[in-house]
């Protein structure tokens, strides 16, 4: 059987993921495993990589756990996923500690500059971002890439995040949302798809972009 791993390296949410991951699979023909090894990302067809808390210290955990080499063999191989944290780890450079990253997707992760910014409804905007906004769909020559599937364009995704991706170039922003102004949502460059908010927290939309990923061949 198929197998898309889920990468543990002692970072990220990972049982809810799984959980979310697990659901989407069901009647695909995937088996779901939550990967505590190398050998189990490299043996995988597929790779999910989640991320939650401070980048400095998932980039550590990473690359202490020993799951560095198999998830970069995964970004040159394999369709691969990352989610919230775990797609912030693909650029260059985060502002958050000064940390490098896994250069993967050329850009940086900057910081929320909103102090002041008042939100249309008369609040202030709040750092983090915590709750339920929009996605716009985005590719190069107007298309949407096809892990969108037939989640409908402007469809409604759950965030929690102080930093966001900013890729250098446009053609690796596959979503858009707008908090104080508009960010890159989703980021992907050939076999690699990732998104700032998290699927397995976003209800029947969430899931139907896991499911999409099991049945993505690029």
């Amino acid at each position: 059987m198929k197998t898309v791993a889920i990468v543990d390296y002692g970072m990220g949410n990972l049982r809810s993921v799984t959980q979310a991951v697990m659901h989407a699979a069901q009647g695909e023909g995937v088996e779901t495993v939550w990967a505590r090894t190398p050998e189990e990302v490299m043996a995988a067809e597929r790779v999910v990589l989640p991320g939650q808390g401070g980048m400095r210290d998932c980039m550590r955990e990473l690359h202490d756990s020993g799951m560095l080499p198999a998830v970069l063999h995964a970004a040159a191989n394999k369709p691969l996923m990352g989610v919230c944290v775990g797609m912030q780890m693909l650029l260059d450079h985060s502002e958050e500690l000064d940390t490098s990253c896994l250069g993967l997707v050329a850009g940086k992760v900057v910081k929320f500059e909103l102090e002041g910014q008042i939100q249309p409804d008369g609040s202030r905007y709040k750092v983090p971002q915590m709750g339920w906004n929009q996605v716009w769909q985005s590719a190069p020559g107007g298309t949407k890439h096809p892990v969108w599937g037939d989640v409908p364009d402007g469809s409604h995704f759950y965030f929690v995040h102080s930093y966001y991706a900013r890729p250098l170039e446009v053609r690796h922003t596959a979503g858009e949302t707008d908090y104080g102004s508009r960010f890159t949502s989703a980021i992907a460059r050939d076999n690699i798809f990732a998104t700032q908010f998290h699927p397995e927290k976003s209800a029947q939309q969430g899931l139907a972009l896991y499911r999409n990923f099991l049945r993505w061949n690029p």
